[in-house]
């Protein structure tokens, strides 16, 4: 699952995930995600820190705190790279924090290290 209130960003995770073999869902903010989340029950979620109404810590803490999606891996996607958003991202239950723009690579390993932990 990808959540980013960009659709660049969006459209840009869906195709190298797509071209790897995986199945992209796409939400364009918490809320969105939270209602897809039930549906599709995602192996790993990455999440845009900045986003209107629910921002990606909120999101994060959200699905950790609920025992059905807590093993899930939330990625945090953010432009910032400093220590305090990191600090605070693995506060909520972050699994790991990428810096955009992030490469095919950078995404299709975090997928690789997570969905098999989770699996």
């Amino acid at each position: 699952m990808i959540i980013d209130d960009s659709n660049t960003i969006r459209r840009s995770a869906e195709i190298f995930l797509s071209q790897a073999g995986c199945e992209v869902i796409l939400a364009q903010d918490g809320f969105d995600a939270l209602s897809k989340i039930t549906d599709h029950e995602p192996d790993v979620v990455f999440v845009d820190i900045m986003m209107p109404r629910l921002d990606g810590y909120q999101t994060c803490s959200l699905i950790k705190r609920n025992a059905k999606y807590r093993a899930t891996p939330v990625i945090m996607l953010s432009s910032k790279d400093g220590l305090f958003d990191r600090a605070r991202g693995r506060m909520v239950g972050s699994d790991e924090y990428l810096t955009k723009p992030f490469t095919k690579d950078t995404l299709l390993t975090a997928v690789r290290e997570h969905a098999a932990t989770r699996a």
